[in-house]
């Protein structure tokens, strides 16, 4: 960021700012691992102020909940921070690849690359820098309490309690919708088909067409209605 304040001009951002500027710094702040925002008044660098993300309660408990699920391969994390605090991250979490210094762009290409390796990708962000890659992720998903309203808006499944351990949550409530779906186009394909084979033997009339084809709807319904009673972790 660039800005005035008064007679001062202050530039605010990375070390990369600094040097498009043609500011001298001292050349360690590149090898600091944590986040940092360098500041600079009227061109001259300035200090530096120290930043840094907590990990939420649940996080290690929601990777470790993804990598029990047993579709999915690998988590990535892409993040913008600096690779030496990701990689820090990455192994408190058990995460099993990390990049970082991404930019929005750069995060979409990332996503390309594995959509492109074959892999269905799903997608978890809260900032407005991740609309785009949820936008072009198979399954976007965007925390609904304090991610900004272009990732909620682009997303395709909104937590809104904003705890990642509800993504394992999320994902194991579509995997048994799936699953009941499934055995309800079976059970009604199943049932028609006994009835028309019994038809044209003559074992069946109308009246047992008409009762299979209610009877398949009610027991559809009945097998759906399954799904309220698991209890979700």
């Amino acid at each position: 960021m660039k800005g005035k304040i008064g007679e001062y001009e202050v530039l605010a951002g990375n070390t990369k700012l600094l040097g498009k500027f043609n500011i001298s710094y001292d050349e360690k702040l590149d090898l600091n691992p944590e986040t940092i925002v360098v500041i600079a008044i009227n061109k001259i660098f300035a200090g530096y102020i120290t930043i840094a993300d907590t990990l939420k309660n649940d996080a290690k408990k929601a990777i470790m909940a993804l990598h029990n699920i047993k579709n999915i391969k690998e988590v990535v994390m892409l993040s913008g921070d600096k690779q030496a605090v990701v990689d820090k991250i990455a192994k408190q979490l058990g995460i099993d690849k990390a990049m970082g210094e991404l930019l929005p762009e750069d995060k979409i290409k990332e996503v390309e690359k594995l959509k492109a390796a074959g892999r269905t990708i799903a997608f978890v962000g809260d900032g407005i820098n991740d609309a785009p890659v949820i936008t072009i992720a198979d399954v976007g998903m965007a925390m609904g309490g304090l991610g900004s309203d272009a990732a909620i808006e682009t997303a395709d499944v909104v937590i809104q309690t904003d705890q990642p351990s509800k993504i394992a949550t999320a994902i194991k409530i579509s995997n048994s919708t799936n699953k009941i779906i499934w055995q309800n186009i079976g059970l009604a394909l199943g049932v028609k088909i006994l009835v028309l084979i019994l038809g044209a033997l003559g074992m069946a009339t109308l009246w047992e067409a008409v009762i299979a084809d209610v009877g398949v709807a009610l027991l559809a319904i009945l097998n759906a209605v399954r799904i309220q009673r698991v209890k979700w972790s």
